[in-house]
């Protein structure tokens, strides 16, 4: 039987070991192994750290909810992940945030669709689903996991500013005076403006969305999203 002290150290793990190797040990690991050797070392870690993780929240004893999740709290997070599912599959197409997405000259002059929202869509996207599972699965053991995801989406979020504002400084601070990190900011002050969404991001996320909820009911036991009531 495993612990909940166990998935604590291996949620520590897997976000601690992301962080320290995107940032401050980046730069030594490439110079030692090669931009290819890196990610070889990176991606090693952070699947036996995830690995990790997976296997102790499995073992962990199941705690009692720390609330009830009755029908209106289940509607809110429904509603929330249709939101997050359009994020996450809008951000694939013309994201400046990709290492491949932003060269010179190719950031759009205006941020529009799942951009308007926040220049983070992804992470957003993540940090919604870390969020909403805490809301509706609140044990011991979810609530880690979960806030796991969260930290590491919103602090990465945060610490690619700070890599990009270094490797584009004739780039991404405009692209950042025309976006927000927090979402719909950019668009509560007048810096962006919200529609623009491509078919990629409404219908994929939909369809992602009606996938991912009603995938919980062989999953992991109980219906998700609008299958509760279906």
């Amino acid at each position: 039987m495993g612990s909940i002290n166990a998935v604590v150290a291996a949620a520590v793990a897997f976000v601690g070991s992301h962080f320290l190797l995107s940032h401050p040990l980046r730069g030594r690991l490439v110079r030692a192994f090669g931009e290819v050797g890196f990610l070889g070392v990176y991606s090693l870690i952070a699947f036996l750290t995830l690995g990790w993780l997976v296997v102790a929240y499995l073992k962990a004893p199941l705690t009692a909810p720390l609330w009830p999740a009755g029908d209106a709290l289940w509607a809110v997070v429904t509603i929330l992940m249709l939101i997050a599912s359009i994020l996450l599959m809008g951000s694939l197409i013309r994201n400046p945030a990709f290492p491949t997405g932003g060269p010179p000259g190719t950031f759009p002059a205006a941020a529009h669709g799942v951009y308007a929202v926040t220049r983070h869509p992804m992470m957003w996207s993540f940090a919604l689903w870390g969020l909403c599972h805490i809301a509706v699965f609140p044990v011991a053991k979810n609530i880690v996991l979960a806030a796991a995801i969260v930290v590491l989406s919103l602090v990465g979020a945060a610490f690619q500013d700070r890599k990009k504002e270094q490797l584009q400084p004739s780039l991404w601070p405009e692209w950042e005076s025309k976006t927000s990190y927090l979402p719909f900011a950019a668009i509560a002050t007048g810096r962006a403006r919200l529609g623009g969404f491509g078919l990629h991001a409404l219908l994929g996320g939909l369809v992602v969305w009606l996938a991912a909820t009603w995938a919980h009911r062989p999953l992991a036991g109980w219906a998700a999203g609008i299958w509760r009531w279906l």
